[in-house]
């Protein structure tokens, strides 16, 4: 056969099966939209910093690694939940979903080509279960309202293992149930392959999905013994029972496959575990934190912890599933109310004698139903003794705080399909008997036009609902990125060429927390490397190690916070390290109106030496001098007092201004330095704050002479140091 009699021949195939091309259309068009909504509200990612790990270590992956080797430098670059063992740095997940980011970055340079393909497949095998388990058209009506399920489109366009995980778990069962129906031993081990895929990518949540399936099995293999076999036989058999059992029953040699399958990944996890945390049987997420699985007691990770009581997770799982049943399932309430009615509308099909149901659902696969329905209590029991269900309603009480408001019940992503294959079926069974009935008292020509007028209004009207259900998720990320963009503006205009960028610490010392979009490559190099700042003696041997680099300071004026509509006012600043035997150098200020004294400090780890200025000018000029035995402040008749200074130190100068009226305002000025034999280094120019009200402020306070709206009025912050009589402006 050419190629020609080959394409007509699967057209030819289309037109007898139309509801294949459009199930084909509806996973493109899932496919698209998840792409469209990845690049547009997740552009700089979200609020849930663990699609930087999963990035990172993708980019691992692609470089032959499973870890970072940092040596000395693992606390300057630990990426968020990566675990420190030495001088290497591993992440606390597994690398499939990494892996599956991996395949596009590596083919198209753009990991959320992956995103899109996974949305279109875990449409398409919506569609094939629908089919499986009732007819094409079920299986049609199940891609769209998976596709259409606000969680899908939302946590589906992150970067996060939820909708890859359920890919390969959906891929078992439609595997799963292809090979019980034909008997086929190569669809059995395709099961086998994808469920331990599954279990590769999270243990925990392919085995409560697996669980229905592997009860089908034992039950299938100990029919496969009974038909073989009596109990009475295989007792007295013993060792021998199964010599006298081959060649293996069919259900037996099936399930065989699968369980091989599954168990090669098991083996393959194992080993992994072993690579990295050096124990098989310790993952590294227990690595990272040990308390931090399924179970009750006292459950922790980093500085939070619960008692999760058995009372506390029925609390927060029921509160998670009338999330996943009002708001991020297709059509909200109405959606799930379809789907409980399918589900009923299925049972009485299978275990009742309901003629009139035949009609409705004609193709039922007591089986697929069976093991779909089964989900419904695998996942959500499965469920209860994990408490990151806790952990993403942020309160209890409010159900718009935490991750479960703008990401779902993400835990409970498998739970979509079966939802969807069910809710399909209740809605064609909906459709069929109202077409029978229009068709029953309208001519051919009328029906068709009465049943088109309640096409064309109530899709419209769904779509309408279900937009606002995905609305508030995505206007809170849409906000979220444009957040994003403002903050990482100054990097994205600066063309880097073999640079350092310090950044800040405003959740502790974590890369890639909050600031994920900034991800250090595989081997610590390239273009551009992030170092965390930290204290002065951590900083000067993160610049030791990178000491041809351009050095860049990036701060911002405001308070990072989750909040997309509390944005920050971001710099970007060149910094370099001097070094000379000793520095001289000034500090001026602006004098808002008012003021009636001015306080100048300079302050060392070892204390601190100050004056005060009785009415001030319109500006205040502090004359301070630093060499590698002390720091010493000038004062206005030109005498002084010294402090002495730690090897490595943090150099304070503050100018205080209190106003008649009680209030202040002061500048801080703060210098990272260091001796050594011949002298001193500082890192320059210096931090500079501006704190009204409070003697000490943080980023909210940072100094931003291109924005002098920022500040009050009156505002001004210059400084400069000399070495050797040349004077150079910050």
């Amino acid at each position: 056969m050419t190629a020609t009699d080959e394409l007509v021949d699967r057209v030819r195939r289309l037109r007898r099966s139309p509801e294949l091309a459009v199930a084909a259309l509806i996973a493109i068009c899932a496919a698209v939209a998840t792409f469209w909504i990845a690049t547009d509200a997740f552009a700089y990612h979200s609020t849930n910093h663990d699609e930087g790990v999963y990035l990172s270590q993708a980019a691992l992956l692609l470089d032959g690694q499973l870890q970072y080797f940092a040596g000395d430098l693992t606390d300057a670059v630990h990426p968020w939940f990566y675990i420190e063992d030495g001088g290497r740095l591993y992440p606390k997940y597994t690398p499939v979903p990494a892996a599956m980011f991996a395949v596009s970055m590596a083919l198209f340079g753009e990991p959320r080509v992956t995103l899109a393909l996974v949305a279109g497949a875990n449409a398409a095998l919506a569609y094939a279960l629908g089919a499986m388990a009732f007819d094409r058209r079920v299986g049609v009506v199940a891609a769209a309202v998976f596709a259409a399920a606000p969680m899908a489109l939302v946590t589906g366009s992150t970067f996060l293992p939820y909708a890859p995980t359920t890919t390969w778990n959906l891929l078992f069962a439609v595997c799963y149930l292809k090979g019980v129906r034909s008997g086929s031993r190569r669809w059995a081990a395709a099961a086998g392959l994808a469920t331990g895929i599954a279990f590769f990518a999270r243990p925990y949540t392919a085995v409560l999905f697996a669980a229905p399936f592997i009860l089908h099995a034992l039950w299938q293999i100990a029919g496969g013994v009974r038909e073989r076999l009596s109990l009475s036989e295989l007792r007295e058999r013993s060792a021998g029972a199964v010599a006298a059992l081959w060649p293996l029953p069919d259900p037996i040699a099936r399930n065989a496959l699968t369980a091989a399958g599954g168990l090669a990944f098991v083996g393959i996890t194992l080993a992994y575990n072993a690579v990295l945390t050096g124990d098989p049987l310790v993952f590294p997420y227990q690595e990272f934190a040990p308390q931090d699985g399924p179970g009750f007691g006292r459950r922790r990770i980093l500085a939070h912890s619960v008692v999760y009581t058995p009372e506390l997770a029925l609390e927060a799982n029921a509160r998670v599933l009338r999330q996943l049943a009002t708001r991020w399932f297709t059509g909200g309430l109405v959606g799930t109310a379809c789907a409980l009615g399918g589900l009923a509308l299925a049972a009485r099909r299978v275990f009742g004698d309901d003629g009139r149901l035949v009609g409705l659902l004609p193709d039922v696969d007591p089986l697929a139903v069976t093991l779909l329905a089964g989900l419904f209590v695998s996942v959500p029991v499965g469920n209860v003794p994990f408490w990151g269900n806790f952990n993403v309603l942020g309160s209890l009480a409010d159900p718009t705080d935490g991750f479960i408001s703008t990401f779902g019940p993400f835990y409970h992503f498998d739970l979509l399909a079966p939802l969807a294959v069910f809710a399909a079926a209740a809605l064609v069974a909906g459709w069929r008997l109202l077409a029978s009935g229009v068709r029953r008292r309208a001519s051919p020509t009328a029906a068709r036009v009465a049943l088109a007028i309640v096409l064309l209004v109530a899709l419209p009207v769904g779509a309408v609902g279900n937009a606002g259900l995905v609305d508030r998720p995505l206007q809170h990320h849409t906000a979220t990125a444009d957040k994003y963009e403002q903050a990482y503006a100054p990097i994205e205009e600066t063309e880097f060429d073999d640079a350092l960028v310090v950044l800040p610490t405003p959740y502790g010392e974590w890369a890639n927390h909050p600031f994920q979009y900034l991800r250090n490559g595989p081997g610590l190099d390239g273009p551009v490397v992030y170092g965390l700042d930290r204290d002065p003696g951590e900083d000067f041997a993160l610049y030791e190690a990178y000491p041809n680099r351009t050095y860049y300071r990036y701060a911002y004026k405001g308070e990072w916070t989750p909040n997309p509509d509390r944005h920050v006012v971001p710099k970007l600043e060149r910094i370099d390290v001097r070094e000379a035997r000793a520095f001289d150098g000034e500090t001026t200020v602006g004098v808002p109106p008012g003021v009636e004294t001015a306080s100048v400090e300079l302050e060392t780890g070892y204390g601190a030496a100050e004056y005060t200025i009785r009415d001030p000018n319109e500006s205040v000029t502090a004359e301070w001098t630093l060499d590698r035995n002390a720091a010493r402040l000038v004062g206005p008749d030109g005498n002084g007092s010294s402090v002495r200074i730690d090897p490595a130190d943090e150099l304070e100068v503050l100018v205080t201004l209190a106003a008649t009226d009680g209030s202040t305002l002061t500048y801080r000025q703060e210098m990272t330095v260091r001796t050594v034999d011949d002298g001193v280094q500082v890192v320059w120019p210096p931090e500079r704050r501006v704190c009204p009200l409070v003697p000490r402020c943080g980023s909210e306070g940072t100094y931003l002479p291109e924005h002098p709206d920022e500040h009050v009025g009156g505002v001004e912050f210059d400084t400069t140091i000399a070495a050797a009589n040349a004077p150079e402006r910050a």
